[in-house]
């Protein structure tokens, strides 16, 4: 029981981390150090540096021997990587919803799309934030109508991955407008029941929002 609840303990440190260095609360270079984040997070040191080992794993920070641990950016090539790889997945993700989606699932991707639409006229111009928000429910119900774990753990990945780039293409007005149109066309074809088409439109949602970004790196 004590061994089950450390490994809780390490996956939660490492999770909360990683989840603040994708969310830009840590920037790129900046110093992670052990003692701080064992404070805040109300750990001892152990498994604050095991969490910062399995984050190097992940490319998100770099261990420098007798010095510390630092926040390493998401690279251009990273980042068209996953996107390369995810528009693969949200493909697959949205034929398989064609035949797994429930009621409640396409009604509450039309409200996300109604709330964004109202969101668009009522501002005038986007509010990253929201629009944001509203974009990531939608995948999210996309990702659980597919019916796969499996699938939609991967997928739920990705997006939390790329989440500063991924505003920073949705944050554009025409963008964003774009964006609930392409929404609009997969969950309509969606709820055709045309697994091909969906499959397809899905496919290139994911590669015009690549396409939108503007990284450095």
């Amino acid at each position: 029981m004590e061994e089950y609840q450390d490994q809780s303990l390490r996956g939660k440190v490492f999770q909360k981390i990683r989840e603040e260095i994708l969310s830009g609360v840590y920037q790129d270079g900046e110093e992670l150090r052990e003692v701080t984040l064992g404070e805040k997070l109300g750990v001892s040191r152990t498994p604050v540096r095991e969490a910062l080992r399995q984050l190097e794993l992940e490319g998100l920070v770099t261990i420098v021997p007798n010095k510390g641990a630092y926040v390493t950016s998401i690279s251009r090539k990273d980042v068209e990587d996953i996107y390369k790889i995810r528009s693969l997945l949200e493909g697959l993700c949205a034929r398989w919803a064609t035949k797994n989606i429930t009621e409640q699932q396409i009604l509450d991707m039309e409200e996300t799309l109604l709330l964004s639409e109202f969101h668009l006229k009522r501002n005038g111009k986007v509010k990253t934030i929201q629009v944001s928000e509203l974009d990531s429910k939608f995948h999210k119900v996309l990702y659980e109508a597919s019916n796969s774990r499996i699938l939609e753990h991967l997928l739920t990945d990705f997006h939390k991955y790329v989440k500063m780039t991924r505003q920073m293409s949705v944050g554009a007005p025409d963008r964003a407008e774009q964006s609930i149109e392409e929404h609009r066309a997969i969950l309509d074809a969606i709820k055709a029941k045309d697994a091909d088409l969906a499959e397809k439109l899905a496919d290139e949602h994911v590669m015009k929002v690549m396409e939108n970004l503007h990284i450095e790196g």
